[in-house]
């Protein structure tokens, strides 16, 4: 098994061309192992969520290298990108994209349904999302529509959608940020909880109080990487 979960090198990205150009990441390099819990931060700008697009095979790098798992993805098509994607990755967003007119448990059973590496029967599938939504400790809301829940149990909906297929590596783009103090902080408690069960997680966040809860904090300024560093004890500890 490959130390490395995600390997970049020399990942770049350009929007345009000519005078035009906006180089939205400049010759990232970057690795991360199994199991870690790490945090991208950065202002505005700086290529946070081009970052997270190009590590999720949401897009394709105008440059450089991108290795998943041991596969190299960085010149695949889209629809081989969208295979890898559905295959490794799961994604957890600011909005939480439930489909309002499903229970919890039928929006964490729709990833299954496109899952075709696995054939599940329908038996299993509703057993995995079940466990998926026990998990993140909704088991008693299994038959609720997103109406009747609050917002920190919609991301909780959204984040056992997003580990239903098991996938290799969780991806989290500002996940509190639709939540309120409380919420948020229980949305974190629940991530650092799955990194301790093994999961390895990528989380951009805006929030120093969100990055403490990941065991390394990495840092971006217009398209680079300027800093990466292990948090103190605590942080993200497994």
């Amino acid at each position: 098994m490959d130390e490395y979960l995600i390997e970049a090198i020399g990942l770049s990205k350009v929007y345009g061309s000519g005078p035009a150009a906006v180089h939205a990441l400049r010759g990232i390099d970057l690795q991360v192992r199994r199991g870690e819990f790490v945090a991208i931060m950065g202002p505005s700008g700086s290529g946070k969520s081009t970052l997270l697009n190009l590590l999720g095979c949401l897009d394709r790098p105008t440059g450089g290298r991108y290795i998943l798992d041991g596969e190299d993805v960085s010149r695949l098509s889209r629809t081989a990108l969208a295979d890898v994607r559905n295959r490794k990755v799961g994604f957890v967003f600011q909005s939480y994209h439930l489909l309002p007119r499903l229970t919890a448990l039928q929006n964490v059973m729709l990833p299954l349904l496109y899952n075709r590496h696995e054939r599940l029967s329908a038996g299993e599938r509703h057993r995995r999302a079940v466990a998926a939504l026990e998990a993140v400790g909704l088991g008693e809301r299994l038959h609720h529509r997103p109406n009747a829940l609050s917002g920190g149990e919609q991301q909780r909906v959204a984040i056992a959608r997003a580990l239903v297929n098991r996938p290799a590596i969780l991806l989290a783009d500002e996940p509190t940020g639709n939540l309120d103090s409380r919420a948020g902080q229980e949305i974190l408690a629940l991530l650092a909880d799955l990194h301790r069960r093994g999961a390895t997680i990528l989380m951009v966040t805006h929030d120093p109080e969100a990055s403490a809860h990941a065991a390394r904090v990495i840092h971006l300024r217009d398209g680079e990487i300027v800093s990466d560093h292990r948090n103190g004890p605590g942080g993200g500890e497994r």
